[in-house]
């Protein structure tokens, strides 16, 4: 006889069935993942050592062994007791500044509110900090109280730490079950490097038709300004001769500098350049600082590394972007590669100054200014914590002065504009 096939709805009907177990399956083994979850490892144990007590007494009819797993599986089923209730707190999570300079404490407040119509047990909070914790014991909350906790947040290390989520936890004062839920979003705070502020001259800029006007006057340039009165050693191609007739005297005009402020920061972040960690937080420090003292001479700043391009159009993103950078590998290329990059890139840079440690050799320092775009202004700053006092040399057209300490970067200027 030949076998008929399952008819159509019945095949159907048994795939159904499938779809409905297969989901029943899912959703039971996310409830057994949450049990568990709440289970600690003593609990385990104890659970463990009730059930061994039990076989073992009830086999050798020993009572005191029926007798500890009793005791233990009651201490057990008590402890879980904790669990029950809500956990439904509506948590605030606020810091006063999101971001700080590296050694400021971040200080921020933590509010829990019982919005709901019945009490809440005391719980503990749970506050993430980057690789660390923080923990609040919160007691019974009536409806509608609120409770606030201040904390301070040291800062040692420059970087993005994440603060949060809150985590609610409820237990039990044995540390046998602890069940935790979520709560509010995590919040980055900016631990910026430090900078030090300078006054002075820019470090250059380059005539151009297509540059914006300075508040510098010239003699001679495409920005018209006023009429001045003529004076010996004036260029006569300037002399405005309508005013000169009306007013008998002779009269040139004043122009202001178009320039070209195209401001560009090449940060080496390659771990084969510095010769230790200090070094390579002083590279970024000063390349914070000198980003920013171009900021503020309303030039157009690009700060580029190994691999990318930091945002820098404002001091806020230029210093967010400096506390995010780690080092990288010295396979990623070293200084040459990074001024080649540069060249390539932003071959209209009107001002390059190169970051980098004390390890690269001179050699490295000729090759890498010789890459950079024709006609920029080259200046390379070397970082080494060990130097007592800012050093001026020059290779080939850059100028490379070496600085041992944050606040050295202005006497190493100073020098260079000279």
């Amino acid at each position: 006889m030949v076998a008929e096939a399952p008819s159509a709805p019945d095949s159907t009907r048994e795939a159904g069935w499938q779809d409905v177990a297969a989901l029943i399956g899912v959703r039971v083994l996310a409830r057994l993942r949450l049990i568990t979850a709440a289970v600690r490892p003593l609990a385990w144990v104890l659970i463990a050592a009730s059930a061994g007590s039990w076989i073992v007494g009830q086999i050798a009819g020993w009572s005191e062994l029926t007798i500890v797993a009793i005791v233990l599986a009651i201490t057990v089923g008590l402890c879980a007791l904790f669990l029950i209730g809500r956990t439904a707190y509506d948590v605030s999570l606020d810091l006063a500044r999101t971001r700080v300079v590296v050694g400021e404490r971040a200080v921020g407040a933590l509010t829990l509110a019982n919005r709901g119509s019945r009490a809440i047990l005391p719980s503990r909070i749970v506050l993430p900090v980057g690789a660390g914790r923080g923990e609040f014991g919160i007691q019974r909350l009536a409806p509608g109280e609120e409770a606030e906790e201040l904390f301070a947040i040291p800062t040692q290390k420059r970087g993005v730490v994440k603060v949060g989520p809150v985590s609610v936890v409820r237990g039990d004062p044995l540390g046998l079950f602890e069940r935790a839920h979520r709560r509010d979003e995590p919040v980055d705070l900016f631990v910026h490097p430090r900078t030090v502020l300078f006054d002075g001259q820019s470090l250059g800029y380059l005539r151009d038709l297509e540059g914006l006007p300075a508040a510098d006057l010239s003699r001679d340039d495409v920005s018209f300004h006023a009429l001045l009165e003529y004076q010996p050693g004036d260029d006569l191609r300037h002399v405005h001769w309508r005013s000169t007739a009306r007013t008998g005297t002779m009269m040139v005009r004043q122009y202001e500098e178009t320039r070209r402020s195209h401001f560009v920061i090449g940060l080496s972040r390659s771990s084969g350049d510095y010769d230790t960690a200090e070094d390579f937080e002083l590279g970024i420090s000063a390349a914070g600082s000198i980003g920013l003292r171009a900021l503020r001479d309303s030039q157009r700043v690009d700060v580029r590394v190994q691999g990318r391009e930091l945002p820098a159009g404002t001091g806020k993103q230029l210093l967010d972007s400096l506390a995010a950078l780690e080092a990288s590998k010295p396979r990623e290329g070293g200084l040459a590669n990074l001024a080649g990059v540069v060249s390539a890139t932003m071959p209209l840079a009107s001002v390059v100054v190169l970051v980098c440690g004390s390890k690269v050799r001179t050699e490295d320092l000729r090759l890498a200014c010789s890459r950079l775009p024709f006609g920029a202004r080259a200046l390379a700053v070397v970082t080494d914590t060990t130097a007592s006092a800012p050093t001026l040399r020059r290779i080939g057209e850059a100028d490379v002065i070496t600085i041992g300490a944050l606040e050295q970067i202005p006497a190493a200027l100073s020098k260079v504009l000279a």
